[in-house]
C-alpha cells in the first residue's frame, strides 16, 4: 500500500488525518509524496483507525486529541468531544471582568482551560461527577502547563459557600428521547441526556447559582436548540437579572445568562 491507495479508504480529510496520525508525516507531506510506500506497522494502524472510523467512531477519540480555543487537549470516551459552539461560552466569559471563575461538569476541562490561559491570575475551580473525566482534565492541565482547581462531585455539592464572580457551564440538555442521540454512541450518556426534557441539570445549576455568586456576578450557560425559553423562566425563577440569550454561528440560540444583584 502506497499513499495514494490510503487516502482512498475514506473521505479525503479523514483519510490525511488518521494517515498522518499512523505514520508521524505531516499531512502536506502525504500530500507531496502521494507515492510513497507505507511500512506494514503503519498500514496495519492506519486499517485499524480506517475500520473504527467506519464504525461511526469519531476522529477526535481515535486519535485521542482535539483542539478547543487554540489548545490541543487530550480526549476519551469519558469527556464529550469539545464543539466549536462551545467556544462561544469563553468568549462571552472572557467580556466580562473576574477573579476567580467556577466550570461545572468540566469534562475535558477545555472551557477551564481556556480560560485560565486567557485569564492566568484568576482563580479557576472546574467540577465534574465521573472521577474519570477529571483525570482526563487533569492530564490536560498539565499538558497545557495550566493550574486549575480540580473537584470531584454534583454541581454546587463540593464548594462549602465559596463564591465566584463568573460561573459558567456546559451542562447534559439533551433530551432522553432525543433522535440525535443515536449519532452520538460514543460519547458519554452521562455528559449528555439531561433528564427526559432536557433540563434536568440546568435546573440544579439555576437552583443554586445565586448562592455561589459573588454581587454582580453572572451565570452563563450553553443549552440546545429550542430550549432558550425555559432556561430564561429558569433564570428568572433563580432570581437573576439582566437576563440576555446569545445565538451560535448559525443564529441558534445557544448560551443563555444572567447575573446577580
Amino acid at each position: 500500500m502506497n499513499v495514494a491507495d490510503a487516502l482512498k479508504a475514506l473521505e479525503t480529510r479523514e483519510a490525511r488525518l488518521l494517515l498522518s496520525a499512523a505514520s508521524g508525516f505531516s499531512e502536506a507531506s502525504l500530500i507531496a509524496y502521494p507515492e510513497r510506500s507505507l511500512p506494514p506497522e503503519v498500514q496495519d494502524l492506519f486499517l485499524s483507525y480506517v475500520e473504527k472510523r467506519k464504525a461511526g467512531q469519531p476522529i477526535a477519540y481515535i486519535l485521542g486529541r482535539k483542539e478547543f480555543y487554540g489548545l490541543e487537549l487530550a480526549v476519551d470516551p469519558a469527556v464529550l468531544i469539545p464543539r466549536p459552539e462551545t467556544e462561544l461560552l469563553v468568549d462571552l466569559a472572557l467580556e466580562r471582568e473576574f477573579d476567580s471563575l467556577l466550570d461545572l461538569g468540566t469534562g475535558s476541562g477545555a472551557i477551564a482551560l481556556a480560560l485560565k490561559k486567557h485569564r492566568p491570575a484568576a482563580r479557576v475551580v472546574a467540577l465534574d461527577a465521573s472521577a474519570a473525566a477529571l483525570e482526563v482534565a487533569k492530564r490536560n492541565a498539565v499538558r497545557c502547563n495550566l493550574d486549575i482547581e480540580l473537584r470531584h462531585g454534583r454541581w454546587f455539592e463540593p464548594l462549602a459557600g465559596e463564591r465566584f464572580d463568573v460561573i459558567v457551564s456546559n451542562p447534559p440538555y439533551v433530551p432522553a428521547g432525543d433522535r440525535h442521540l443515536d449519532a452520538l454512541q460514543f460519547e458519554p450518556r452521562g455528559a449528555l441526556i439531561g433528564g427526559d426534557d432536557g433540563l434536568h441539570a440546568i435546573r440544579a445549576i439555576t437552583r443554586g447559582a445565586a448562592a455561589h455568586l459573588n454581587p454582580g456576578g453572572w451565570l452563563l450557560l450553553e443549552h440546545g436548540m429550542g430550549q432558550q425559553a425555559a432556561v430564561a423562566q429558569l433564570l428568572a425563577e433563580a432570581g437573576l437579572e439582566s437576563l440576555t440569550s446569545w445565538p451560535d454561528l448559525a443564529r441558534i440560540p445557544r448560551i443563555a445568562g444572567g447575573k446577580v444583584k
